[in-house]
């Protein structure tokens, strides 16, 4: 059910709902109306205090696990909390200096993004991610080296400099002049294009009769295209740190949603395409619990950021996965830094 505006509340109840909200958040635990009378901004009465409670849970707001007297927020209530009511502040200068200090450590892009997702596991106690940059380097050459008669080593250079290798299997009784009739053309047709751009190209060309291979270079051919374009299918787009975080011993007491949350994250294409919905956010994005149906049976947050390049180009999401008790005032912010950070490493 829609949570109700925050403006039809009566005061007392958006300050029971606050303490009740901040109270789960920090400790991961139910809040009893205890906790709420000794609060200094609450002068209500145990017996008032307990029909402000149940007002809330009336509204979908609160909910009272049946192991405790104590009320926790529903997804609704954390909905609410964090649209409306939810202060964030920068990150502190401990957390700034330890993100930038994992970003500007030497070396290649991929190993950012892997300290990207590495640091914001670590200080949001959760899972850190970070989706791959969509980009693919125009290509300036490839080599099929042949290295028996069964094999061949497909070799991609990159206009970046970039080096990768594949392996070929050959068709029985192929000749060398094939091999390298096959070089000659798929290279002379590469110059400046992306892979995909080329393979469209030339898949076109010798559909349509106009390439002058003879059967067996248009089969290599065809096989080398090929055996890059699966393996890009199938590359993980996302990479995943901190996992083990999430086994708390908070968590362990509801092993099947740590189990549900497990295998939602060896799933990186779907957490990949929840990611890719933040793609074209302005802020961040924070998904709670059953509002995603991946982690819906994991009751799970997702607080995600898309970050950009140099000249402000979207170029990738990254975020933090944990629990639905997540500190969202203090989480948020960081994931935000760590965006702006990366992007202005990213080409």
């Amino acid at each position: 059910m829609p949570a109700p505006p925050l403006t039809e509340m009566t005061d007392r109840a958006r300050a029971i709902f606050q303490i009740v909200v901040e109270g789960y958040l920090a400790s991961g635990t139910p809040v009893g109306s205890k906790t709420i009378a000794s609060s200094d901004a609450i002068d209500l009465s145990p017996a008032s205090i307990r029909s402000v409670l149940s007002e809330l849970e009336q509204l979908g707001l609160l909910a009272a696990p049946h192991t405790s007297a104590g009320r926790m927020p529903t997804d609704t209530g954390l909905r609410l909390f964090v649209d409306g009511m939810m202060q964030v502040a920068e990150p502190t200068a401990q957390e700034r200096d330890a993100i930038l200090q994992r970003l500007g450590d030497p070396g290649p892009v991929e190993q950012a993004l892997e300290q990207a997702s590495s640091v914001l596991s670590d200080l949001s106690a959760a899972a850190g991610v970070v989706m791959v940059p969509r980009r693919e380097p125009n290509v300036t050459q490839m080599n099929l080296v042949p290295l028996d008669a069964r094999r061949a080593l497909a070799v991609l250079v990159g206009d970046d400099g970039q080096v990768e290798n594949r392996l070929l299997d050959l068709p029985d009784g192929l000749s060398p002049s094939a091999l390298q009739e096959a070089t000659n053309y798929i290279t002379a047709r590469l110059a400046g294009r992306s892979l995909a751009e080329a393979s469209a190209a030339i898949g076109q060309e010798i559909a349509s009769g106009r390439s002058e291979l003879d059967t067996a270079s248009r089969d290599l051919v065809s096989r080398g295209l090929a055996v890059w374009s699966e393996d890009g299918a199938a590359r993980p787009v996302l990479i995943v740190r901190g996992a083990s975080n999430l086994l708390d011993e908070a968590a362990m007491g509801d092993i099947e949603r740590v189990r549900s949350l497990l295998d939602d994250l060896e799933s990186k294409q779907s957490v990949a395409e929840l990611l890719d919905s933040a793609r074209e956010a302005e802020a961040t994005r924070i998904f709670i619990g059953s509002e995603n149906r991946l982690f819906a049976l994991s009751g799970s947050s997702v607080i995600a950021s898309p970050y950009r390049d140099r000249e402000g180009r979207v170029v990738g999401v990254l975020g933090v996965i944990g629990p639905t008790r997540l500190n969202y005032a203090r989480v948020v912010p960081m994931v935000d830094f760590t965006a702006r950070s990366l992007g202005k490493l990213i080409g």
